[in-house]
């Protein structure tokens, strides 16, 4: 139960952070929903680093790994989102858009991910083996 509520705490923080953001950025539109691109791809940096670093050398207390991992990044990035958006251009008959839209999610993702976790390796090998978990 305790576990659930440190997820909930996270969820509530990273979606009024994802709300936030999005309130910076262009509206969707039917054009290109470059905020929910923008925001999925943050998140998938951020999570390669932070999974990458906290199980390698940081102390963390698993609940607030939880927290931030499961809770925050989970409310902060949109699959929903994204999925609407790129059922929504379909339907407007932008075909090479949506196309665009999904390669530039699922790639630049993955990407930005291994990216994440190429940063925090590289981070946390400068740490002294000593100060290592």
């Amino acid at each position: 139960m305790k576990d659930m509520l440190f997820v909930a705490a996270g969820g509530a923080l990273g979606t009024s952070a994802r709300y936030g953001v999005q309130s910076l950025l262009p509206a969707a539109g039917a054009d290109f929903p470059l905020g929910v691109l923008l925001i999925n791809w943050i998140g998938c940096l951020f999570l390669g680093w932070f999974f990458t670093v906290t199980l390698r050398s940081w102390r963390i207390k698993p609940r607030l790994r939880l927290a931030i991992g499961t809770g925050f990044t989970g409310g902060f990035t949109t699959f929903s989102t994204f999925a609407v958006d790129a059922v929504r251009l379909t339907v407007h008959d932008r075909i090479l858009t949506a196309v665009l839209y999904l390669l530039l999610s699922v790639g630049g993702g993955l990407f930005l991910t291994w990216a994440g976790i190429r940063l925090g390796t590289k981070m946390t090998e400068a740490v002294p083996k000593e100060e290592r978990i």
